[in-house]
């Protein structure tokens, strides 16, 4: 004859664990991202001609030009320098967020998280 519930006595009790566990992570997960969205990435191109600062929330909070790159006859390139800082900051920010998050889920990796 079958047991009541069917699951045995352990099962209750385990996923019980599971969801202390997953509540721990998650609690752990969200206040990395407040903290990583506090933090400052800069990054430079052209040898620090421009420089980008973003924050963890991939906002631009700053755009500094060396006055002496200003060339009104070639824009063009001023634009790619300022270009290739963003995408270089935007990616220090986004390597970080993902090195602390593997921290908290110990290399697991979660789709849509973050």
């Amino acid at each position: 004859m079958a047991k009541r519930g069917g699951f045995g006595g352990g099962m209750p009790n385990n996923m019980n664990n599971l969801m202390k566990q997953a509540q721990k992570m998650q609690k752990k997960m969200q206040e990395m991202q407040e903290d990583l969205d506090n933090q400052v990435f800069e990054a430079s191109a052209g040898g620090g001609a421009v420089k980008v600062t973003v924050t963890g929330k991939k906002e631009v909070t700053k755009v500094s030009i060396n006055p002496e790159v200003v060339d009104e006859d070639d824009v063009e390139m001023l634009e790619d320098l300022i270009l290739a800082a963003v995408n270089e900051a935007m990616r220090t920010a986004d390597e970080k967020v993902n090195q602390q998050m593997s921290k908290v889920t110990g290399g697991l990796n979660m789709p849509g998280i973050f």
